[in-house]
């Protein structure tokens, strides 16, 4: 188990290396031996009833992306994004080099101070999506 996650689980071997990745009811195998995947999936479904839906394309709305020929694989948060701007219903804005202008200091005098200006920041969704998006960008860089 990898430490601080209890959804990983990891199998070392001289053969390579392997996870078993859980969440809910769905379980992710991904390693560098195609054997040891085999050989767990026939063990899992020994033990529990399972059905294998073959190769992962999406993962939490992230996708997973193959060049076999080039041994690459990467992740696109393309799918994340669009329903993160959907949700703030920012899908329609365009794009800009920045949303401010450059150079420009913000302070914390700046910030809502009184409960009315408070309430009024309930409203705006640019937050939000920010929030959203930088979850998007924790995961990518980690």
């Amino acid at each position: 188990m990898v430490s601080k996650d209890h959804c990983v689980y990891v199998k070392r071997s001289i053969e390579g290396i392997m996870f078993l990745n859980l969440y809910i009811d769905d379980i992710l195998l991904d390693g560098n031996k195609l054997k040891m995947i085999e050989a767990t999936k026939k063990w899992l479904s020994s033990v529990f009833e399972m059905k294998d839906i073959g190769e992962v394309r999406y993962v939490l709305r992230v996708e997973i992306i193959r060049d076999r020929p080039k041994k690459l694989l990467g992740m696109s948060y393309e799918e994340y994004i669009k329903k993160v701007l959907e949700r703030f219903r920012m899908h329609y804005f365009k794009l800009v080099d920045t949303l401010v202008e450059k150079g420009l200091t913000l302070i914390l005098d700046q910030c809502p101070k009184t409960d009315n200006e408070k309430e009024a920041m309930n409203d705006v969704l640019y937050a939000g999506a920010v929030g959203g998006l930088n979850v998007c960008y924790v995961m990518y860089t980690t």
